[in-house]
């Protein structure tokens, strides 16, 4: 379960369309062993409805899903952190 908010940290919660942007991700990439590119990532999120094609929306999302530890990079891939704050 991964929760968005952690009372200890200052930042303010991720809006709902970045965290929705993470559940299609994580959906995608179907565990934490699995990669996505950058390339796929941005086609999931503009497939959605949710995000702009011109890939302004989806880049800002994943963006601030890596700034924030939800998504990290290895090896030029993404790969889906699942982070539980209690």
């Amino acid at each position: 379960m991964t929760r968005f908010s952690d009372p200890s940290d200052p930042r303010p919660p991720l809006p709902d369309w970045v965290q929705e942007a993470y559940q299609i991700l994580a959906d995608a990439a179907d565990g934490q062993e699995s990669d996505l590119t950058y390339e796929e990532a941005y086609a999931l999120l503009n497939e959605a409805n949710a995000f702009s094609a011109e890939h302004s929306d989806s880049e800002y999302a994943v963006e601030r899903l890596l700034t924030r530890g939800y998504l990290y990079e290895a090896n030029g891939t993404l790969r889906v952190t699942e982070t539980v704050f209690e």
